[in-house]
């Protein structure tokens, strides 16, 4: 017993002898340049004291030795608005940093600042110092001073008085935020609002929103993560819900990257010169509403563009709807959808009549159909396609005869708009110069829109769509 004790004993002594020679490793200084897997951080854009995502950059030592990096800081060192992780370290300034050959170490960056205006530019380094010479990873970020608004338990994070927001600060909103009855909510140009994942805003019954954007200084409303990664995705925030009784007027707006854009519910709304995309249902959900839209573009949304149900009173003019969707592709993905039923949040189908009217527009997409309509018997379902290019692939889908109805006017069909560009990462709704779109418009029509969503006159031989081709 006493020998087995002594040789379990002796072979845990030799077990550990040989770890502790395998540990030690002589380290040497670099005599060749490190590499990276990038040489510059675009970090999100981040607001006033709130902490951003964190980026990795990976630092490889190709030599074929174990290596000693003498020093690795931030150039601005305590003071920087940064913070960096060295191989599971925080701090801003670290010597003798080991990296044994052909392996790797990680740097995490991440940034949390003190805004000192409306917008700044964030910019650092993180340098590399050895004998092989100085090396550095920029590192740049955009600064926005912010305004939050947080629901909680305490705060229903209601507005209650007509306020105007302007664009000195981007306005974060955690939660719903809601518009109070008979209250007016005024956004100015240039201003950003930016939603909290599954955030929102309700406009109550009386209640008006006002987006008052110009062309050289839009207004956005979008998701809080503005890594540009997230420009293409959609469900980043909830929706803007807008309640029986109130009215949206909205003029240079770009409104993108949650579950429904617009829910108009009897709501009054007039919307120009706009873009409206990547939504995972709806980029407009109206029920029973008024609306009133001219040089509108939308693009990339899970089950239509436009959604129409229990009628209302419907007039699109120069609007490019489209929707094209590779992240989207299981979904119907229809350019308008227009119905006379709506099931309520009871599951009780409600009716009304519907009055619809889409001229010098283009509806188009890349499923079969882009259109459409389900008529309720013995409900007014009223339509027009005046002078408008449309994807068809036959009555039975689209719910319409295009080729014999009297209310398609001088229309086209099945014939591809030549968008420049309509992949949502580099959205471009223009068209080409060989589209068909080109001078098809009604002049009667373009006078009641004379000039396109980028201020260009259209009074003569107008496009179809939003924009004119010149």
């Amino acid at each position: 017993m006493k020998f087995k004790l002594l040789l379990a004993f002796s072979f845990w002594m030799l077990v550990m002898a040989v770890s502790c020679n395998k540990d030690d490793i002589s380290f040497d200084a670099p005599s060749q340049e490190l590499s990276f897997s990038r040489d510059t951080v675009f970090c999100d854009t981040v607001y006033h004291q709130v902490r951003s995502e964190t980026y990795a950059v990976k630092v490889y030592n190709n030599e074929d030795k174990d290596i000693l990096i003498p020093r690795i800081h931030l150039e601005k060192g305590a003071a920087s608005l940064y913070k960096i992780n060295v191989d599971g370290k925080p701090g801003y300034d670290f010597k003798d940093v080991p990296l044994r050959k052909k392996d790797s170490l990680y740097i995490f960056v991440e940034i949390a600042p003190e805004a000192s205006g409306p917008e700044a530019i964030a910019e650092d380094k993180v340098l590399f110092q050895s004998p092989a010479g100085q090396q550095q990873v920029v590192l740049f970020s955009v600064v926005q001073d912010a305004e939050f608004f947080i629901k909680t338990p305490t705060n229903p994070n209601i507005i209650s008085s007509n306020t105007s927001w302007t664009s000195n600060k981007a306005k974060i909103i955690y939660g719903d935020l809601t518009v109070d009855q008979n209250t007016v909510l005024n956004i100015q140009q240039g201003t950003k609002v930016y939603f909290h994942k599954n955030s929102g805003m309700k406009v109550l019954s009386g209640a008006t929103l006002n987006i008052n954007g110009t062309l050289a200084n839009n207004v956005t409303l979008r998701g809080d993560r503005n890594d540009p990664a997230y420009d293409t995705i959609p469900k980043n925030w909830n929706s803007i819900k807008m309640s029986a009784g109130s009215t949206l007027n909205m003029n240079y707006t770009r409104l993108f990257g949650g579950t429904r854009g617009l829910e108009l519910k009897q709501t009054n709304a007039t919307i120009n010169n706009s873009f409206i995309h990547t939504f995972q249902e709806y980029g407009m959900y109206s029920v029973a509403s008024t609306i009133n839209a001219k040089n509108l573009v939308m693009n990339n949304c899970g089950e239509s563009a436009i959604g129409i149900f229990k009628g209302g009173t419907h007039s699109l003019t120069h609007c490019t709807i489209a929707n094209y969707s590779d992240l989207l592709h299981s979904y119907n993905r229809n350019g308008i959808y227009a119905s006379n039923e709506w099931t309520n949040e009871s599951g009780t189908k409600e009716q009304g009549a519907l009055i619809l009217n889409v001229r010098n527009s283009i509806v188009y997409s890349d499923r079969d159909n882009s259109v459409s309509f389900e008529q309720t018997p013995g409900q007014l379902f009223n339509f027009t396609l005046q002078n408008c290019l449309i994807k068809y692939s036959g009555t039975s889908e689209a719910g319409f005869n295009f080729d014999t109805n009297t209310n398609v006017i001088q229309s086209l069909k099945n014939q591809d708009p030549l968008f420049v560009n309509y992949f949502a990462a580099k959205m471009n709704m223009r068209v080409k110069q060989n589209s068909p779109a080109i001078g098809k418009g009604s002049t009667t029509v373009a006078a009641t829109a004379p000039t396109d969503i980028a201020n260009v006159s259209r009074t003569s031989n107008p496009t179809l769509g939003a924009y004119q081709y010149f």
